[in-house]
């Protein structure tokens, strides 16, 4: 498929980091501005070069290693609103009709600036780019799993309380191996109790065990990365023989599942593109949604995303139209507004790429 097409299509981004997209001159001139002095170079290319290479060693921990730096110069509102507002402006660049971004408001506290600042401040930048671009989006707030429980309760408290504002989520991050995401059910029990939505991180660098805790003891509605879930199944030559009882829960409720190819490749999570567990989970119908994960670390769009998948996996645009509409479901947004979205963007925008081609659309559609 052609780049030109593909960056064409109306898409849907569910997992993708704010301070893992900065743009390389955006760091350069944060840091210049708060006199933050840590940057390898100043040079843009450089530096692009340099958060690429250093993400790109096939270990998750020294993956997290650049955001020192991203999160390093996003201490100010002002510096929150640029970034938040350049999303945006990227995501509409790329054709991505609605996204979800997530953070860790306590990561931007250095400078004095409480968490209801940080908040107001991306919420300022995304609504200014929304009224700019038209591209919808949603913020998931991150606890992370090496801190206290305590501190996760405050972020899902602070997460409900601007859910009349954009936050449509509550999410927890961090490195897996020794931070099972149980120890923080506290908070997890009460975004439930305020019925409001769960995504975490899980199965990306520790093994089904940390899925099977995100859904069954946290009550996640999404998984991040879900890498090992292939775990839980019985493959032989490219054929699932059985699943277990996590993999079948998984498929059976239809649990979306945030995947990020490249990003998996870089941080060691799987060996080869080849080898990511996408093509089976795809396979075998389970909800699958592409994802960029950190944009600037892994040097990629969602457009990039896209054709790896299509090329790796062979997918045709009926298999990314799939895909999108997965993404649009199992978006944190109110039903009508997800509807609105799949048949007011994405099935005209796709419809117009068959048309481009000279094929119809598989089939017709209306808002039943």
């Amino acid at each position: 498929m052609e780049y030109a097409l593909l960056r064409s299509l109306p898409k849907v981004l569910l997992h993708d980091h704010l301070d893992g997209g900065v743009r390389p001159q955006t760091v350069i001139e944060l840091a210049r501005d708060q006199n933050y002095l840590e940057l390898p170079t100043t040079d843009p290319g450089e530096l692009s070069v340099w958060f690429q290479r250093g993400a790109q060693r096939g270990s998750l921990p020294l993956f997290l290693e650049g955001f020192k730096h991203t999160c390093g110069v996003m201490q100010t509102e002002e510096a929150l609103e640029r970034v938040a507002y350049e999303t945006v402006e990227d995501m509409h660049a790329d054709g991505v009709v609605y996204f979800e971004t997530r953070f860790a408001p306590s990561f931007h506290t250095s400078g004095g600036l409480h968490w209801e600042r940080v908040v107001g401040a991306v919420i300022r930048g995304l609504e200014r780019g929304e009224k700019e671009f038209g591209v919808r989006w949603g913020i998931l707030l991150c606890a992370m799993r090496h801190m206290d429980p305590a501190i996760s309760q405050e972020v899902a408290e602070l997460a409900v309380d601007f859910r009349e504002r954009g936050v449509v989520g509550f999410d927890l991050a961090g490195e897996e191996g020794g931070y099972p995401p149980k120890k923080h059910i506290n908070a997890f029990h009460y975004i439930q109790r305020e019925n409001f939505n769960i995504t975490i991180h899980a199965g990306e660098a520790f093994g089904k065990e940390s899925i099977w805790q995100a859904i069954q003891w946290c009550g996640a509605h999404r998984i991040g990365h879900a890498t090992r879930l292939v775990e839980d199944m019985r493959i032989k030559d490219g054929k699932v023989l059985s699943m277990g009882m996590l993999a079948q829960y998984a498929l059976d409720k239809r649990v979306p599942l945030e995947i990020c190819l490249t990003s998996n490749l870089h941080t060691g999570a799987v060996k080869t593109l080849e080898e990511h567990p996408f093509g089976i989970l795809h396979k075998y119908r389970f909800r699958v949604t592409l994802n960029t994960d950190d944009r600037l670390m892994s040097g990629i769009t969602l457009t990039d995303e896209y054709r790896t998948a299509a090329e790796t996996f062979h997918l045709t645009l009926d298999d990314l139209e799939k895909l999108t509409i997965n993404a649009m479901k199992s978006a944190f947004l109110p039903y009508r507004e997800r509807l609105e979205i799949i048949y007011d963007r994405i099935k005209p925008g796709y419809a117009r790429a068959l048309a481009s081609l000279g094929q119809a659309p598989a089939e017709p559609y209306d808002r039943r």
